[in-house]
């Protein structure tokens, strides 16, 4: 909770209010779900026909923090069964009360879940709703329904896909076949398709039966459990866009039917005793399973709080306008308390204010404007956040359970929970998800924490056993908790790689180090080589570690100390840190009194500069440079975005930054409106080079070209649009003219876009539905797929001395593959009908085989022979001891592309027998296999009567020498 309290202070100290009011016109239109399911077919088609679609990726964690859970089904019958759906890492399955997961769905056209219900009492069938239901920033739409008989291991696609994001699932307890939906509708445009759906033929058709306007969608829903006719649906009315968030409506209520969800009838009038009316924000319900007559609501109240009696003598509401002369009769002890209390620089006081004002340098309003911004009108706005409210007949009257405010629930950001429990033992025992997890023993008069020492805060989902009182399961932003005490002690179940990773960075190290910034779950560094295993649980050690807390954002890493790391968390507040030591320094530039506060991205992106590791790049809506490590900063630039916009989210910001490898001073700039400039001299002259490009997209990444200081590419994304095409531009002059390139690319919104350092013909894409990557400068692409799952990809680094990637996915944690086989893959390479690439010589280990003392066995080697063919077919691979002694033969079905094989180094007993002339009896290893010795051997790859050989070294283990004594 300190870290929480630490992360949700920054908020109210953020500087971005938007000063302009710039109207756009939205030119950016949502992408039809008919758009979206060919997306996916192509995205299919760039698999089967990649030549890179081998290369193995390895997961390399980290799992301790996890990621955001967004619902829990437990099997009533046996609790050590249980689904945990992730916003962005698709299902997962445990059958050993956590101990382990199996992963389900990850090959469709989407990974994002909203809900999942089971139905235990008819074979297990599994019903998913794809898109996220927490409307957050990184909530990623669904395309509809999706259903399982065989426990996940096959998905029927069933359709809903304009619905895009699921709040709820019930299955008719007593017709499989009847199921109904609540859904939520897009997240950033207006649609019809949201509401409730029912199906009567499992699926096979639906009906919406709850329908209220474009902007109101179904969020929760429950079912009477004693009669399947009845049904309880809240309907919630929102519309976000990027720069803004409205979080409730006159739309938002409470609906019921008595005729299995045919009709429906408000329940939330103003004579129910429900809050109704344009604050009525998100609504989550509950029903007793012993007495379904007793329903209990969760409301996020997005009305005002009634003004206190008692104010402080000073406020802001008061300097907006406030005379200079009222001002100067102000107590100078009420001033420096608002000053205080409102943490101005600490040169500020009554004083030094009533010389300005007095000399009219100032106003009081611009008092006001240092303070007043986007972010700190969403989080100090008074609304009266939490409520919950009780029904013990059925629906028909409402009241508040409590008298007092539930502060430090949901803040001002309650869309992101809205989910309420109560107890199959006791109806007045209920539980109430949100930053905290709280839990009433009196129907919800009063509340008590169960959120423990070892719970991430952030709740989502919780499932109570129906027979075993105290088992709860809960998911939250740092992944699953399990108790068997009603909340006192819980243990973590997070064993499997899901965390949602914003940004990738590594260092040069040997072996060098991989740094993450990740939702909700800070800044953590690890070794590249991690292979994640729980043995680490003996000595207490994990492999990765903490930097820094909050939503972690971009990493760079000066590496001349490979110590001295920068980076940050949400909205710009930026960290200076020494590894080695422990110590940070914040760097975020600050503006001055007299101006307005600096607009940084919820992102905020950083660069530091290849040509000295001294300067440090920072963009709010200007570009900031630091020349001394962030000590000091110059503004660089004016305003280089349309100059915001109206809303209580900060826009008009800057959210990519790339300076030139080849120039120093040549520098890209892209915004969240759209804008791209370039500055060819250090920030003297700059230039808009984005008016040929399409408007209003939200500039994702740029990036000038290690090989050509006139290249640059640029990546547009239309999420906040609900625009899911794939844009990709690249231009040679420096961004006076633009061509699109990549268009045989999913439509999928691109995250990122790098060059690789040693093939200037290679070009990495990473776009909300998987990693590709392009062998002819972005002409066309190719899909990566071997270990790596269809997750939003948001960052790639490539570590160029190893010729490592890393790919940052968003919900599914980090991977890694080594890509010199691919950087080498040229057009001249690619016209050979057969090519094998260089094998890595290995170290003779007498103990391959062998068990070692706790009796597991030492692995053997894992040799991967690597070999190009340019079209499909049967190959053998053979392995000789010299020019014409074969030791062992393997068939093979090799892919156009790159193949890799795995050779284990062990022969068969007759020829090691033969070979080596060994004459004695032979051993072989304790898991019966004979390795070859120490030596060079040919490996040949043949298809068809096309042959290649390539020469491979096992050699000796070095000894080491014993140190002579020194005679005295």
């Amino acid at each position: 909770m300190k870290k929480f309290f630490a992360v949700f202070y920054a908020f109210f100290l953020l500087t971005q209010f938007v000063a302009a009011q710039t109207v756009l016109s939205n030119s950016v239109k949502p992408t039809p779900a008919l758009e979206r399911s060919q997306a996916f077919r192509q995205h299919q088609k760039l698999i089967s026909r990649s030549l890179i679609k081998n290369i193995p990726f390895r997961s390399i964690g980290p799992t301790v923090m996890s990621g955001r859970v967004v619902d829990i089904e437990g099997d009533p019958q046996d609790g050590r069964r249980f689904y945990v759906a992730y916003a962005s890492g698709g299902l997962w399955f445990s059958a050993n009360n956590g101990l382990s997961f199996k992963p389900l769905f990850q090959e469709q056209a989407v990974i994002t879940i909203g809900d999942v219900a089971v139905d235990w009492q008819h074979g297990g069938t599994v019903w998913l709703g794809s898109g996220e239901n927490n409307s957050s920033r990184s909530s990623y739409a669904g395309n509809g329904i999706y259903k399982s008989t065989d426990q996940g291991k096959t998905w029927q696609y069933l359709g809903l896909g304009e619905t895009q994001h699921i709040g709820r699932i019930v299955i008719n307890p007593t017709d499989p076949n009847t199921v109904w939906v609540a859904a939520l509708g897009h997240l950033y445009s207006p649609n019809v398709q949201r509401g409730i759906y029912k199906t009567t033929d499992g699926g096979k058709t639906w009906r919406q039966t709850l329908f209220i306007n474009e902007n109101t969608g179904a969020i929760d829903l429950v079912l009477d459990p004693q009669n399947p006719q009845i049904l309880y649906a809240a309907t919630w009315q929102r519309s976000r866009r990027a720069w803004n968030f409205e979080e409730g409506g006159a739309g938002s209520g409470i609906y019921k039917s008595i005729d299995g969800g045919e009709r429906w009838q408000l329940l939330s009038t103003k004579e129910s005793g429900f809050p109704t009316g344009k604050g009525v924000g998100r609504i989550g319900l509950t029903i007793s399973p012993t007495h379904p007559q007793i329903l209990y609501a969760v409301l996020d109240n997005q009305f005002h709080r009634p003004k206190e009696k008692e104010t402080p003598a000073l406020t802001k509401a008061m300097l907006r306008t406030m005379s200079a002369e009222k001002f100067l009769h102000l107590k100078p002890k009420d001033i420096n308390d608002f000053l205080d209390r409102n943490d101005f620089p600490i040169q500020f006081n009554a004083d030094t204010l009533f010389q300005l004002i007095k000399a009219k340098t100032i106003t009081p309003k611009t008092l006001l404007d240092y303070l007043e911004n986007a972010n700190n009108q969403l989080f100090e706005t008074p609304v009266i956040g939490a409520q919950v409210y009780q029904s013990e007949d059925r629906g028909q009257t409402w009241h508040k359970t409590h008298i007092d405010y539930l502060d430090k629930v949901v803040y001002t950001f309650g869309y992101y929970f809205g989910q309420i429990r109560v107890s199959p033992f006791d109806t007045r025992q209920i539980y109430l998800l949100g930053v905290p997890a709280l839990q009433s023993s009196d129907g919800g008069q009063t509340f008590k924490t169960i959120t423990r020492e070892n719970v991430h805060v952030d709740h989502h989902a919780l499932w109570i056993d129906p027979h075993r009182k105290g088992h709860l399961i809960m998911g939250n932003d740092g992944g699953v908790n399990i108790s068997y005490d009603n909340g006192k002690t819980w243990f973590k179940a997070n064993t499997p790689g899901v965390s949602q990773f914003y940004s990738v960075a590594v260092d040069m190290a040997e072996p060098f180090h991989v740094y993450g910034g990740m939702q909700d779950n800070g800044v953590w560094v690890g070794p590249a080589s991690h292979h994640e295993n729980r043995s680490w649980r003996a000595g207490g050690r994990y492999a990765y570690k903490e930097l820094l807390g909050g939503d972690g954002m971009q990493i760079a890493v000066d590496t001349r100390d490979n110590i001295t790391v920068y980076t940050g968390y949400q909205f710009g507040n930026y960290f200076r840190i020494n590894r080695k030591t422990g110590k940070q320094k914040n760097i975020t530039p600050k503006h001055h009194l007299g101006q307005r506060p600096l607009r940084f991205n919820w992102q905020t992106p950083i660069w530091l500069s290849k040509h000295n590791q001294d300067i440090l790049y920072l963009g709010s809506q200007k570009l900031h440079r630091s020349l001394d490590k962030g000590e000091h900063w110059q503004a660089i630039s004016g305003d280089l975005t349309k100059g915001g916009r109206k809303g209580d989210v900060p826009y008009g910001t800057l959210t990519a930054i790339h300076e030139s490898p080849l120039q120093f001073g040549l520098i890209y700039t892209g915004s969240d409106d759209g804008l791209v400039y370039v500055t060819r001299d250090g920030g003297h002259v700059w230039q808009r080079i984005s008016d040929s490009l399409p408007q209003n997209y939200w500039i994702s990444r740029v990036w000038a070209s290690a090989f050509d200081t006139a290249t640059v590419y640029v990546a547009l994304n239309g999420y906040r649009w609900d625009n899911f095409n794939a844009l990709l531009y690249k231009s040679d002059n420096y961004g006076k003219n633009w061509r699109r390139i990549g268009r045989n690319l999913p439509d999928a919104p691109i995250n990122v876009v790098k060059e690789d350092p040693h093939n200037p013909a290679l070009i990495y894409v990473g776009t909300d539905h998987g990693l590709y990557a392009s062998l002819d400068s972005g002409k066309t692409f190719m899909a990566f797929v071997n270990g790596l799952p269809d997750a939003p990809v948001h960052d790639v680094a490539v570590q160029a001395r190893d010729r490592e990637m890393i790919v940052a996915t968003h919900g599914r944690s980090l991977f890694t593959a080594h890509i010199e086989p691919l950087e080498k893959l040229n057009l001249k390479l690619r016209r050979k009908a057969l090519y094998i690439f260089p094998v890595k010589t290995l170290t003779y280990n007498k103990d391959w085989g062998r068990h070692t003392y706790s009796w597991n066995f030492v692995q053997s080697p894992q040799v991967s022979i690597v070999f190009y063919c340019r079209q499909a077919g049967k190959s053998k691979i053979r392995i000789y001891g010299s020019k014409h002694f074969l030791l062992t033969e393997a068939q093979d079905t090799c892919t156009a592309g790159l193949n890799y094989f795995i050779f284990d180094c062990s022969i068969a007993e007759k020829p090691y027998k033969k070979y080596f002339n060994n004459k004695k009896k032979l051993k072989a290893a304790d898991n019966g296999k004979f390795y070859l010795k120490p030596g060079r051997y040919i490996i040949e790859v043949q298809q068809d009567n096309k042959k290649q050989q390539h020469v491979f070294e096992i050699k000796e283990k070095k000894k080491k020498l014993r140190a002579k004594k020194k005679t005295p």
